[in-house]
């Protein structure tokens, strides 16, 4: 068995390839040929005179050979031509490894667009069509953004670590230098795309304003508390409640009373002349 390797570049979809299947075994009898596109199984792309699987429509068989129109990263895999001779069987097979090279699409950016000094800030650029997967560079107001920022003037003072596998670009500690318009580039061997610039501000933190409003918070929480501490010590509240708790308890059961006159001292008890039994 021998394998041939063939490797095609597409961007569009549009490029077109042949897997060829040649011997020169030239026995008596009929010979038939059947191509197996080997993957993660095994799949019959040509089987019985007639193509079969997602080349139908794609495709032809030009003799022993597959001619594909429109090559897509599908289609990158191993492809087997095996020869049958109808009385003796299996006589020989040869293997075709079809790679697949696309160009990366326009890469998804996202920039933040203010972030506060001392701040961290991360900066992502992602695609998914390319292949072989895509490394990613950064720029900066048009210049490359180095994996080290020491190794150049205009970053060195910057604070950043840069993944070009994953696309990120992480501020650990962001400053006003950092300040610019930035852009990504998706490259692999077969070409590159990049987003568009977007601009990054970095803006100082008020730290006077934010202590003059938690000043204000304080003052009206102690001029509230001055007020209820006057109220009681002036006895607002325990009048009030006394109040309340005189008429809930003047008609408590719904029962009214009716105050009769002060009975007499027993000293000054004396019979009546209307007491009758």
């Amino acid at each position: 068995m021998e394998l041939y390797h063939f490797e095609y570049h597409t961007g569009t979809g549009s490029v077109p390839v042949s897997l060829s299947c040649i011997t020169t075994y030239n026995p008596s009898g009929e010979l038939r040929v059947e191509w197996k596109k080997l993957n993660a199984g095994t799949d019959l792309v040509y089987f019985e005179n007639r193509l079969r699987g997602d080349l139908v429509g794609r495709a032809e068989v030009q003799g022993w050979s597959i001619h594909i129109h429109n090559v897509t990263r599908k289609d990158a895999a191993v492809y087997r031509c095996e020869v049958v001779r109808k009385e003796e069987g299996y006589l020989g097979d040869v293997s075709v490894n079809l790679t697949v090279r696309v160009r990366p699409i326009t890469p998804q950016c996202t920039v933040p667009k203010s972030v506060p000094v001392g701040k961290t800030a991360v900066l992502t650029c992602n695609e998914n069509e390319g292949y072989p997967p895509s490394k990613y560079i950064w720029y900066r107001n048009g210049d490359p953004v180095p994996d080290d920022p020491k190794s150049n003037l205009k970053f060195r003072n910057s604070s950043y670590k840069i993944d070009s596998t994953a696309g990120t670009l992480h501020f650990s500690v962001i400053s006003k230098l950092d300040i610019g318009e930035y852009h990504c580039v998706a490259e692999n061997i077969v070409g590159n795309a990049k987003c568009e610039p977007q601009r990054m501000e970095v803006y100082d933190i008020n730290v006077a304003a934010i202590i003059g409003g938690v000043l204000v918070v304080v003052l009206v929480l102690l001029f509230i508390t001055i007020v209820i501490r006057l109220a009681y010590k002036r006895g607002y509240f325990t009048k009030k409640q006394s109040e309340k708790g005189y008429q809930a308890s003047s008609k408590a059961d719904d029962v009214d009373y009716v105050r009769s006159n002060p009975v007499d001292n027993e000293g000054d008890f004396r019979h009546k002349s209307s007491f009758v039994i």
